[in-house]
């Protein structure tokens, strides 16, 4: 009996487990091409407003970590204790200091650059505020205060922009909030000009993709049967889909400011994502193509954090001056010298390439890991 099958005797949901595992795996991919000047189309985010396949991925990730909090919760009966609050803290600091450690894997001319320079926020640094703060919001909020208060936070956040500032990458308030209270030295630059993606204050409405998920997994667990709570998340998903698109036409749908518009379109997409996953793994029972992501999905963060540490290596460890006197590293020279000439000569297909064979690279090590009954917590 394959893995799979022995983990759905335990009565858990393998949609989830195997919905977490695509989506780290595309993550992965996403963000692993062999050359950032030549990438397909939909695996690229939109250029501010707009959402394409890739946007869809980080908050999908939330989604399901907001998801796994409703089952992980059942055990303190969805109240806050002393031992669930110094687990949610614990954990937040840990996923926020990992996302920083990242950061910190860089070229540096000194110690006062490394420092003075450093990125404060990221990904993972989004997750762990979001994680804890949700936490404490879903153990602490009945389930109508909690909808309200996250009603109020799509709200007042869409506000805010409004009326201080414009939704545009110069003149947003968000970025204005950040620069404050972090300075120009420690948000991102990749946009042209200091503005952070994953910013102190559109990680607000990010609160709120996790929360949804959070209600997700209570619709699956209220539901009499797996057929019920597919109905129920994609006719729910359908409307949330359909009013993030009408809000967009006020708030536009955009993943750089995390706009409003954007919380309640991806939460849609996701529920409908999840339901479809159920119908077709556990009510259909069709599962023997799931389970390389039933094993992403048992290591998402060790195997996420593990994928940045391997291109930063690439990237900053294996470097060297080429005949031209040009400094190039281990990451280009397997692009240029292996993966496009595999490709016939093709940029765009070499940066794929790249790409899944790296994805292909952590599937085996996740097998692996699997295989031995390795779950690296985090």
């Amino acid at each position: 009996m394959s893995e799979l099958l022995q983990e759905q005797k335990s009565k858990r949901l393998i949609a989830l487990d195997v919905f977490r595992g695509a989506t780290v795996a595309l993550m992965i991919t996403v963000n692993n091409p062999g050359s950032w000047g030549h990438i397909y189309a939909p695996l690229r985010h939109a250029a501010w407003f707009g959402c394409t396949p890739t946007d869809l991925v980080f908050p999908f990730f939330l989604f399901i970590v907001g998801v796994a909090m409703w089952y992980a919760f059942s055990k303190y009966d969805h109240k806050l204790t002393r031992e669930s609050g110094i687990k949610i803290i614990k954990r937040s600091i840990i996923i926020f200091l990992l996302g920083l450690i990242l950061n910190m894997v860089r070229p540096v001319s000194s110690f006062g650059d490394f420092w003075g320079k450093l990125r404060i926020m990221g990904v993972l640094q989004r997750i762990g505020i979001a994680y804890g703060v949700a936490s404490f919001m879903v153990l602490t909020l009945k389930p109508r205060s909690l909808v309200r208060a996250s009603g109020a936070l799509l709200l007042v956040y869409w506000f805010i922009l409004a009326l201080l500032g414009d939704f545009s990458l110069e003149g947003n308030f968000a970025n204005k909030f950040d620069i404050a209270l972090l300075g120009t030295s420690h948000v991102y630059h990749g946009y042209g000009i200091p503005f952070d993606p994953e910013g102190i204050f559109s990680t607000i409405p990010a609160l709120v993709t996790a929360i949804l998920g959070y209600f997700t997994g209570s619709w699956i667990t209220q539901a009499k049967n797996p057929k019920e709570a597919v109905k129920k998340l994609i006719i729910k998903g359908v409307w949330f889909t359909l009013a993030g698109l009408l809000w967009g036409l006020f708030f536009p749908i955009g993943k750089p400011l995390w706009t409003s518009s954007y919380v309640v379109y991806t939460g849609g997409l996701a529920m409908i994502t999840l339901g479809l996953a159920i119908l077709l793994i556990d009510v259909w029972g069709i599962k023997k193509w799931a389970t390389p992501f039933v094993e992403f999905g048992a290591n998402p963060l060790f195997i996420f954090v593990l994928s940045n540490f391997v291109v930063k290596i690439l990237v900053y460890v294996f470097k060297w001056k080429d005949a031209a006197g040009k400094t190039t590293n281990l990451k280009n020279w397997l692009f240029d010298h292996f993966f496009v000439v595999l490709s016939n000569g093709s940029l765009i297909n070499g940066s794929l390439l790249f790409a899944l064979t790296l994805i292909f690279f952590y599937w085996y090590l996740v097998h692996v890991l699997y295989k031995k009954k390795i779950f690296i917590k985090i």
